[in-house]
């Protein structure tokens, strides 16, 4: 089931980088191009990997995808805040909040090689903040994406903090596939936040 819902994030990323690559074009400008190009390749990749792991779950393969699984999520983090960065927010602000967001995915990249499996609860919570670190350049935001674009991106975040919640609790019948549906969800009201308004 883990692998059914994010196989069809496979299949919507794919179309998605697609329409972001033409929208880019159509828009115009270099930066805007390589943002949206890189946003939705690593949207791509997030959803492949995730795939590629639940799917190979029970193999030998299965911890190397692991690695890829959970590094990808920091990689997304980054990839998503990349159009918000140098598109929407601009100047230095922009480039700050790219700065650090980039830095903490690559240090988090290192961290799931090194120690998958370990601090999994700081995990989570790593994720979130990164998350949430927009609230910096919340102002730009609101005044660059306007109320439609901005509200998507709030909800997405709010449906991605919510769905941390539930897979931090081990408990939960389920929690790993409301998990992905919460993710599945948070990915798509972010994704016509930018493809839209940014």
């Amino acid at each position: 089931m883990n692998a059914v819902t994010h196989g069809i994030g496979v299949a919507l990323s794919i179309a998605g980088l697609v329409l972001l690559i033409i929208r880019g074009v159509q828009q115009g400008g270099a930066m805007r191009i390589t943002a949206y190009t890189l946003y939705g390749a690593l949207l791509v990749i997030f959803y492949l990997a995730s795939t590629l792991f639940h799917s190979l779950y029970f193999t030998k393969a299965s911890h190397l995808f692991q690695i890829f699984d959970h590094s990808a999520i920091y990689l997304l983090i980054a990839g998503t805040y990349t159009p918000y960065c140098l598109v929407v927010i601009k100047g230095a602000l922009g480039w700050v909040i790219f700065g650090v967001i980039w830095a903490m995915a690559i240090l988090g990249v290192i961290y799931k090689a090194l120690w998958l499996g370990k601090y999994q609860k700081l995990s989570t919570v790593i994720y979130v903040i990164m998350g949430w670190f927009c609230v910096l350049g919340f102002k730009q935001l609101y005044q660059g994406l306007g109320i439609p674009g901005f509200t998507l991106l709030v909800l997405g975040g709010v449906a991605f903090t919510v769905g941390a919640v539930i897979y931090s609790f081990k408990g939960i019948k389920f929690g790993h596939v409301i998990w992905h549906l919460f993710v599945l969800l948070g990915t798509i009201l972010m994704y016509f936040s930018v493809l839209l308004y940014a």
